[in-house]
């Protein structure tokens, strides 16, 4: 599994308008792998991806304010073809 989940945060959904697509995506992926997972499974065309990787950090949690390690990720910023959309970004949507 590649995509693991979708990066919901106010700047994402901004560039949903923008035809723009934030994913969480697998450390080990590279940029065509991506690009075919997405092209498969929301039936779209990606024209560009952008990945970076978000270095761990130390948070502080709990009731308790313990310190916990956060694990390193990596996301991916996909462009779709002009026109078209992912439905699971949109109000409501469902695919």
């Amino acid at each position: 599994m590649i995509i693991l989940s979708p990066v919901i945060t106010e700047k994402s959904m901004n560039d949903v308008s923008k035809g723009r697509y934030t994913f969480k995506v697998d450390n080990k992926a590279n940029k065509n792998e991506i690009k075919k997972e997405v092209e498969k499974r929301f039936s779209v065309n990606v024209t560009n991806i952008s990945t970076v990787t978000i270095k761990g950090r130390t948070a502080r949690r709990g009731s308790r304010r313990e310190e916990v390690k956060l694990q390193p990720f990596k996301k991916a910023v996909v462009t779709l073809k002009a026109g078209q959309k992912i439905g699971m970004f949109e109000a409501g949507g469902e695919k």
